[in-house]
């Protein structure tokens, strides 16, 4: 598969997840020439050449954010988490059980620079426990108003991210609109799956719970005005959270997902599942299941998607289970959502389809819809996030009355 026209990296598999960084250059991280000299480095290698690119340049932040820290200079902070997205960037295509060394130790390294940073402005990480889980959480005060009791947000990641992606993806744009903020991995996330082996869990309103408890040890937060927010699998997360916890104030779903089995049937549809086969996925014979393995193992792509990343993360090890965990991931009681929430809606992110239906079941919803035109159709509006933390954190600020 050829690149697509305009594409700094050669494989388009490596295109997608190189070119994250481009959310991220408004709140600090990598600009296009860096991404484009990562792209240059790859040429036409393969995911261990990816790697290598990535942790080139983070080592060569690190060690910029090292000088700059011996000399007493301020930007030595946003050097280290500048550093840590680079290092994130790395081992996405490593994804897959059992672990690949070189995913923890692009993993370790993006830790490193990351607490660093935070270090250098007085934050450091917590552990949250949660059943067999230690959730590293760090509570990053607004900037300017560290001393104030003020709202906080709390980010939610999917099946993806880690902190540093939450920190750069929404974390740094509330921070500047006056909002503490919560970042932290959770089962099947980050350090909790890499390191601990935890996967993936439904019920998040447990985790959130433990999360929320901790907040509420730290003076500064507002116990009235707590938010949870969660992008692409933290779209069915956080609104799951805001079903079991009264203590959440607003919900924020990019994009709103509430049943997570409903969009697995579309999916089993456009592998060429018949309509009573993807009605029924948790039941399927072994021929039908080998038939959509077939077409899952002929993607690289998909077979990332589901394979690596999606029976590692939920801890399963075959189609037939995957299905079975997913079909876990529903929000059965919507009604006891009582909280306003917002639901974001990119026209090209076939995950928001669902977004209609959920909203109609909400009692107090926003939906704002994002498009190509604007470059921010994708998924999670990648492309530009700053034009979505704009008009979530708009709502938000009305929502709460934030002064």
């Amino acid at each position: 598969m050829s690149a697509s026209p305009g594409a700094l990296f050669a494989d388009p598999f490596h295109e997608e997840f190189g070119t994250w960084m481009w959310g991220y250059t408004p709140y600090g991280g990598g600009g296009y020439g860096e991404v484009a000299a990562v792209a240059a480095a790859v040429g036409e290698g393969d995911d261990g050449a990816f790697f290598d690119a990535w942790v080139s340049a983070g080592d060569r932040l690190r060690a910029e954010a090292e000088e700059s820290e011996a000399m007493g200079r301020r930007s030595a902070s946003d050097l280290y988490l500048r550093a840590s997205a680079f290092y994130a960037s790395a081992y996405h295509p490593l994804f897959g059980d059992p672990v690949d060394p070189r995913l923890l130790e692009g993993f370790r390294r993006q830790i490193e620079a990351f607490e660093a940073g935070l270090a250098l402005r007085g934050v450091h990480p917590v552990a949250v426990e949660v059943d067999e889980a230690r959730i590293p959480a760090y509570l990053i005060p607004a900037f300017g108003r560290e001393d104030e009791v003020r709202p906080l947000l709390i980010l939610v990641n999917g099946y993806d991210a880690t902190v540093t992606d939450s920190y750069f993806a929404s974390a740094v744009a509330a921070l500047q609109r006056g909002y503490h903020c919560l970042v932290f991995d959770g089962p099947g996330q980050g350090a909790v799956l890499f390191e601990q082996g935890v996967p993936m869990r439904p019920d998040w309103e447990v985790v959130v719970s433990a999360v929320i408890d901790y907040a509420l040890t730290s003076p500064i937060v507002d116990p009235d005005r707590i938010v949870i927010s969660g992008w692409s699998l933290g779209g069915y997360l956080a609104p799951r959270a805001a079903s079991g916890d009264s203590r959440i104030a607003a919900c924020i779903a990019d994009p709103g997902q509430w049943d997570l089995g409903a969009g697995l049937a579309g999916f089993a549809r456009q592998l060429g599942a018949t309509d009573d086969e993807a009605a029924n996925l948790t039941s399927l014979d072994d021929a039908v299941l080998d038939r959509l393995m077939s077409a899952i193992e002929s993607n690289r792509k998909l077979r990332w998607s589901i394979v690596q990343r999606g029976f590692w993360v939920n801890g399963v090890s075959d189609l037939r289970s995957f299905l079975a965990k997913s079909a876990e991931y529903r929000i059965d009681d919507v009604d006891a959502i009582r909280c306003p929430v917002l639901l974001t809606q990119a026209e090209g992110d076939p995950i928001a389809s669902a977004v209609p239906a959920f909203a109609a079941a909400l009692h107090d919803v926003t939906v704002v819809e994002f498009t190509s035109a604007e470059g921010a159709g994708g998924h999670c509006s990648m492309r530009n996030r700053s034009t979505l933390n704009r008009r979530v954190l708009d709502w938000l600020d009305d929502t709460l009355g934030l002064d």
